[in-house]
C-alpha cells in the first residue's frame, strides 16, 4: 500500500503535466457565450414551433377528415330520399300511363302528351338532383 508521501508526489507530477501542456479549449468572450446562448435558445424555439405546427396540421387533417365523412354521409342521405322520390314519380308515371292507356282506347297521342309531360318533370327533377351531386362534390 502506498504511503501518504507517494499519493502526493503522484498528484503533484500530473499537475506539473497539465501546466505544461497548452490548454485546447479557445477562450471565449462572454459576448460570444451570450451570443451562442441566444441563437440555441433560438433553435429551441424554432423546434417547439415546428412540433406546434406539426400538431396543429395533424388537427387540422383530423377535422377535414371528420367534416368530410359527415358530408358524405349527409349526402348519401339527400341521394337516398331524391331517389325514393323519383322512383315514386316512376312508379305515379306508370300508374297514370296504364291508366290513360285503358281509357284513351284508340287516342294514343293524347297517352303519348300525357306520358311526355310525366317523363319531363321526372327528367327535370332527375337533373337538378345530378346537378346538386356535382356541385357538391366539386368543393
Amino acid at each position: 500500500m502506498p504511503t501518504r508521501a507517494a499519493k502526493k508526489s503522484k498528484a503533484s507530477k500530473a499537475r506539473r503535466r497539465t501546466a505544461l501542456v497548452p490548454s485546447t479549449r479557445a477562450v471565449v468572450t462572454r459576448e460570444a457565450r451570450t451570443a451562442y446562448k441566444e441563437v440555441q435558445a433560438g433553435v429551441k424555439g424554432l423546434e417547439k414551433t415546428i412540433a406546434e405546427i406539426r400538431r396543429g396540421a395533424a388537427r387540422a387533417e383530423k377535422q377535414i377528415e371528420a367534416d368530410a365523412k359527415r358530408r358524405v354521409r349527409e349526402l348519401r342521405k339527400e341521394a337516398k330520399s331524391q331517389l325514393a322520390a323519383l322512383k315514386a314519380k316512376q312508379r305515379d308515371a306508370a300508374k297514370t300511363l296504364r291508366g290513360l292507356s285503358a281509357a284513351a282506347g284508340e287516342s294514343w297521342k293524347d297517352v303519348k302528351r300525357s306520358a311526355d309531360s310525366i317523363l319531363a318533370d321526372a327528367r327535370a327533377t332527375a337533373e337538378g338532383i345530378v346537378d346538386r351531386f356535382r356541385g357538391a362534390l366539386s368543393r
